[in-house]
């Protein structure tokens, strides 16, 4: 189901102010749900960084996951871009699709950004093109910050960039070098396909309700060439398994995997990792390495 596009207009419409957004939110008598991780976005200013900082022009195309009030989507819509936004929760797409409609580019899809945990909303599939450039701008809801980021990483088809608003421990796991303690299976699996930095940081008096804990924006561009899919999929996988048991060293860890740790041994070395080194501690090409040593037909990158 599609909520109303907005109708054409001969110039941009001015910005409604933040107090009419807090004034729809209390009229329709809406309470946050902290299960579906809803905070919303209502401070002008952050929401004019983001837009500035994700560094979309006039036409490009972005998608927008968990437009809630519809505050960032305006200031998205307003700087020209063609915009589509995926809001699970009925009241807020209909809220969102009424602060929309003086924009003709931007549409409010009513579904869900996850089917389950492990795959993207066929409503949000829809609006990803099989081929050629789009962008993602989010204030994303904590809830689904961190599978929703891992499974965009491994479309055949990611974004040119990200910049979402995260909680700031997802930020910075997203944003980790390799080998750190904060380096772990997500920032694995979305750095294959991005090379990460932290932003500027957001305190929560620019949400509503408040939550408990400070925000950061993220950005996140294509890795050029970038890996093949299924490449992807195999160091993502391999990197999850070995990192659950991060504080062993490699040959035990692999040895268990392959079945002997001599083998694992033979296997590291070849991959150029210590064996006797923490599973916590290897970094992403090592990871890439490795995967590459236990599958040598895996895809070379892909050129850009």
């Amino acid at each position: 189901m599609v909520a109303r596009r907005g109708r054409a207009v001969s110039e941009r419409p001015s910005r409604p102010p933040w107090s009419e957004f807090k004034s729809a939110l209390d009229a329709a008598g809406f309470r946050p749900s902290r299960r579906l991780g809803q905070n919303f976005l209502l401070d002008e200013n952050v929401a004019r960084a983001i837009v500035a900082d994700a560094g979309v022009a006039r036409g490009d195309q972005v998608l927008e996951v968990g437009p809630g009030l519809g505050f960032l989507s305006v200031h998205l819509a307003h700087a020209g871009v063609k915009l589509s936004c995926i809001e699970v929760d009925s009241r807020l797409a209909s809220i969102a699709a009424e602060f929309l409609r003086p924009y003709p580019d931007a549409q409010v899809i009513l579904g869900d950004a996850l089917a389950g945990k492990h795959a993207l909303g066929p409503e949000l599939l829809a609006q990803v093109p099989a081929e050629g450039d789009w962008h993602m701008v989010a204030n994303l809801p904590y809830s689904i910050s961190g599978p929703i980021l891992a499974l965009i990483a491994n479309h055949t088809n990611p974004p040119r960039s990200l910049s979402v608003l995260v909680q700031n421990e997802v930020a910075e796991r997203l944003s980790a070098n390799g080998g750190s303690a904060q380096f772990g299976p997500l920032s694995v699996a979305v750095q294959l396909a991005f090379q990460m930095r932290a932003g500027r940081r957001v305190s929560p008096g620019a949400f509503s309700p408040r939550p408990k804990v400070e925000s950061r924006l993220v950005h996140g561009e294509l890795r050029s060439p970038l890996l093949p899919q299924q490449a992807r999929v195999e160091i993502r996988d391999l990197a999850a398994g070995m990192l659950q048991r991060r504080r062993q060293v490699l040959r035990r860890v692999l040895g268990d995997h392959v079945g002997d740790r001599e083998t694992a041994c033979t296997h590291l070395k070849q991959a150029g990792l210590d064996p006797g080194l923490r599973v916590g501690a290897v970094t992403l090409e090592g990871w890439e390495a490795l995967a590459r040593e236990l599958n040598p037909v895996l895809g070379a990158p892909e050129p850009s």
